[in-house]
């Protein structure tokens, strides 16, 4: 691969992980992942029952790497315990640690948060933090030994899309570990925008699972990410105020007089 996304130690085709949330059905959830390209697809630990875990629902993402969050929780006592019982559950220490201050927007909680995914890290778990768009925040995760940052967009499931660009662009250039946008998305552009400012990676689940068709809008973001990661590459041209003739007018014929 000429662009490879590392994560935790492990190299992946694809920059775009997906959420198993809210389908429509469990077939068209295992549809659009595959539409999607995924390879990191996440699972909320508090949705299963661990003493009686559901074999078909896993069997069925055997061939992903799974990615469990502690979505629910609103201390760091409650991620660090559930990211624990996921690791003995489900036999991986990769967890996406989510910590909610406020259950109207819910928003992270960034000191609960720092307190989480340093226990976390110190316990050997690769951790992947839902953050604030916070630069300073993410930097102190990111200095705290978290594999990767995970800024918002805007409030989960708003679809509202990136709300501040430039806050992305700061936390991309002052963190030196994998910036991947989560929560907000709510179309294909807004991946594909995440990827331009420099994201590594978009994690998304609702504007999938709740489109009219999730199959197609999943294939719709799997271009987006790999659009948006190539038009980073390439190097977009300058922003300028006044028109530039893409046509030269050095040497052009002259009319006669």
């Amino acid at each position: 691969m000429s662009d490879p996304f590392v994560l935790g130690g492990q190299t992946f085709e694809s920059r775009l992980l997906i959420g198993t949330s809210r389908y429509p059905s469990p077939q068209t959830m295992l549809d659009a992942i595959r539409a999607a390209g995924a390879q990191i697809v996440t699972v909320s630990v508090r949705r299963m029952n661990l003493s009686q875990k559901n074999e078909t629902f896993l069997d069925a993402l055997s061939n992903y790497t799974l990615l469990p969050n502690t979505a629910g929780c609103r201390t760091a006592r409650d991620a660090v315990f559930t990211a624990e019982l996921a690791r003995e559950a489900l036999g991986t220490s990769w967890v996406k640690v989510e910590v909610i201050g406020d259950d109207d927007t819910l928003m992270p909680d960034g000191v609960e948060l720092l307190k989480a995914c340093t226990q976390l890290v110190q316990s050997g778990f690769t951790v992947l933090p839902y953050c604030p768009d916070d630069p300073v925040l993410c930097k102190r995760l990111a200095d705290a030994g978290c594999a990767a940052v995970m800024p918002l967009a805007a409030p989960i499931g708003s679809g509202l899309g990136i709300r501040n660009p430039h806050a992305l662009s700061l936390i991309r250039r002052m963190t030196d570990v994998p910036v991947i946008v989560d929560a907000g998305v709510g179309t294909a552009s807004d991946a594909a925008l995440a990827m331009e400012l420099g994201c590594d990676g978009v994690l998304l689940n609702t504007a999938v699972a709740r489109a009219q068709n999730p199959v197609l809008m999943a294939e719709a973001m799997n271009w987006a990410v790999r659009a948006g990661r190539a038009a980073y590459r390439a190097g977009r041209i300058p922003a300028v105020d006044f028109a530039r003739p893409s046509t030269p007018t050095e040497g052009s014929v002259a009319p006669w007089p």
